[in-house]
């Protein structure tokens, strides 16, 4: 389920990234004014606008509501384990160093 998510949630953040890089900033239409010629547009001089907001704005709940998701199942794996703790799990177990008497150390020392 998470990766269905996952997929869903990239696919709307390309979308709306799409949609926003189509519309027309709001000096756009000023340069239409004097006969730039681009208030032509694949959906008309004024549907343009209307769609592509409506359409972002969908998009934009879609992500929201897919990141809210996203943020659910993160919270609800279990703990996470830290480097240092899957290390103690996975080196194996020596033996503990043999204790050295302090008088056999004490002969080795020259006067």
């Amino acid at each position: 389920m998470e990766t269905v998510v996952w997929i869903v949630h990239v696919v709307v953040a390309l979308g709306v990234v799409g949609l926003v890089l189509m519309q027309h900033g709001k000096g756009a239409d000023m340069g239409a004014a004097f006969g730039s010629g681009a208030s032509g547009s694949l959906f008309g001089s004024t549907g343009s606008a209307n769609f592509l907001s409506r359409a972002t704005a969908v998009l934009a709940t879609v992500f929201f509501v897919t990141s809210m998701t996203l943020t659910y199942f993160s919270g609800s794996k279990s703990k996470p384990v830290g480097v240092m703790e899957s290390q103690k799990q996975v080196l194996p177990v020596t033996q503990p160093a043999v204790p050295v008497d302090p008088a056999s150390k004490a002969k080795d020392i020259p006067n």
